[in-house]
């Protein structure tokens, strides 16, 4: 098999997320999602073309990875029917382990490889070891989502557009970042929701937030179709800190896989961090069952 690594230009963007759409599977591991592309491409699209790193045999997408931020991150991507194809894994785990070749930059860093069972035998064989573990959580969309959480709540669920942008940006920032929130970064993330927005995903994506009794915006979710009768992904959902500890975000959850429901999703996933305690309950008091804990893969700077 004739395998060649590059980087593709932005006008792929939608034909790889296709692909890819298409590698999502009920009964599959967690893997890369054309919503992890869709939330990305905040930075734009020639920004998200750009961390890309796509295999190819011919003109057949066989993996496609996702440099997720500066942190030597690569979130991985492989046609199920290619997962324990030996050849291919020892292709990718050459590109990615070299530098010079242009996977991963040199140092520290972490591959997301979910059901990759040959990648993983080939780069733990290489010195690469277990990262902290994740939880993959599944929530079955065949019968309606009950709303008991959303109505004890009395949370009331919106999708919101261009004009309600910084209200649902400013819980994002609140829930994931804790600092604060002046006109500054205001304009900043709305400009980052923008372009998202407008961006080659934008039609796979729903902006949820939800509302308390006073009509203040206190959760909000993100969630991604990958097409009728496809996994649908919850990226992000948090919960302002303000108003942590009254069900909000197991309730926004719940509205999460409706909505999905409602795109054709056939089920609604997410992955957390074991650590997190507390996002793991959330999404299992939501109805999501979760699966035993996968880990990434790691190499240590050694410089």
């Amino acid at each position: 098999m004739d395998i060649v690594l590059r980087t593709p230009a932005a006008d792929e963007l939608r034909g790889l997320a296709l692909t890819l759409s298409s590698w999502q599977r009920d009964n599959g591991p967690i893997q890369l999602h054309p919503g992890d592309l869709g939330w990305f491409c905040m930075r734009g699209e020639d920004a998200t073309a750009r961390a890309l790193r796509a295999w190819f045999s011919g003109d057949t997408l066989l993996a496609l990875g996702l440099l997720d931020g500066p942190d030597g991150l690569l979130r991985l991507g492989i046609n199920p029917d290619q997962q324990d194809n030996e050849a291919l894994a020892r292709h990718i785990s050459a590109d990615i382990t070299d530098p010079e070749r242009g996977g991963l930059p040199a140092g520290e860093a972490i591959v997301e490889a979910r059901g990759a069972s040959a990648l993983q035998r080939v780069m733990l064989a290489d010195g690469w070891q277990f990262d902290e573990p994740w939880t993959p959580l599944h929530c079955g969309l065949t019968d309606p989502v009950p709303e008991t959480l959303i109505t004890r709540t009395g949370l009331r669920v919106e999708a919101i557009g261009p004009d309600r942008a910084a209200e649902w940006m400013e819980v994002h920032w609140s829930a994931f970042r804790g600092t604060a929130f002046g006109e500054a970064e205001r304009a900043e993330v709305v400009d980052w929701w923008t372009t998202m927005m407008d961006g080659p995903f934008a039609e796979r994506g729903r902006s949820l937030a939800g509302l308390d009794p006073n009509g203040r915006t206190v959760a909000i979710a993100g969630v991604w179709s990958a097409g009728r009768g496809r996994p649908g992904l919850i990226e992000p959902m948090g919960t302002h800190r303000d108003h942590r500890g009254k069900g909000y975000g197991a309730a926004i959850c719940q509205a999460a896989a409706s909505t999905l429901r409602t795109m054709g999703a056939s089920s609604a996933i997410v992955c957390a961090e074991s650590s997190n305690v507390g996002a793991v309950a959330t999404y299992a008091s939501a109805g999501f069952v979760p699966h035993p804990p996968v880990a990434d893969l790691l190499r240590q700077d050694t410089a």
